[in-house]
């Protein structure tokens, strides 16, 4: 089958399953990207609307070129309730990808979330509510809708892989994102990382103040001597 012929819109794929996504929205990004290899995280540019704004579920892929949405509204079409739309913008932010309607819609429609590497508008309105909305930056100037895209095909976006299906969590720290193959082994090591964590900030508040791993890592780097600590 030639490049021509493939299709640009896939409807069928597997989904990481509602029991996962529940399980994994228990833990912080911070805490997926962590335990999983510190892979898979977006650039810093992608960032929510609003601090209290959070997302977990499977990705619907989205591949736009610069300054169209028309495969976004394809998308959204075919997204069934708990997707989140990811969407590859290129990270171009000269215009808006969408704005209050699209999201109204995606919400009505009951998709999870938006992650986009562009630009959105209605930032005023939409960073009041609670729809959870990420971009890589603000415009007021609005797309067309003439340019064809791709839905549900592996994307580049913002630094990370993304395959329709894969696990895309996101909060105010940013957006990770575990292949779909991996999450059961991701979140069970999420588990024993804020099992960890949480005695550790026991112990600091305690008053042990020090890492008890830290003169090993310092000679190891070379910043101490043999038999010599801080």
């Amino acid at each position: 089958m030639s490049a021509s012929e493939k299709t640009m819109i896939n409807r069928q794929f597997e989904r990481v399953s509602p029991e996962e996504v529940l399980q994994a929205a228990e833990y912080q990004a911070a805490i997926l990207a962590d335990v999983a290899g510190r892979r898979g995280t977006l650039h810093g540019r992608i960032k929510p609307l609003a601090p209290h704004m959070a997302l977990a579920g499977p990705a619907i892929t989205v591949e736009v070129r610069p300054g169209d949405n028309l495969a976004i509204h394809a998308a959204m079409a075919i997204a069934q309730p708990g997707d989140v739309l990811v969407v590859d913008g290129k990270g171009d932010i000269s215009c808006a990808l969408l704005g209050e309607i699209m999201a109204t819609q995606a919400e009505a429609s009951g998709i999870a979330g938006i992650i986009i590497d562009g630009a959105v508008r209605d930032a005023e309105t939409l960073s009041k509510g609670n729809y959870p909305v990420f971009s890589a930056g603000l415009n007021p100037c609005g797309p067309t809708k003439s340019i064809p895209g791709r839905v549900n095909h592996a994307i580049s976006v913002a630094g990370a892989t993304v395959c329709p299906g894969d696990l895309v969590v996101a909060d105010i720290d940013g957006v990770v994102v575990i292949p779909r193959d991996e999450v059961q082994q991701v979140i069970a090591q999420a588990k024993v990382k804020l099992e960890t964590e949480t005695r550790r900030l026991e112990a600091i508040r305690k008053g042990d103040l020090r890492p008890h791993w830290l003169n090993d890592a310092l000679r190891k780097a070379g910043m101490l001597t043999d038999g010599e600590t801080l």
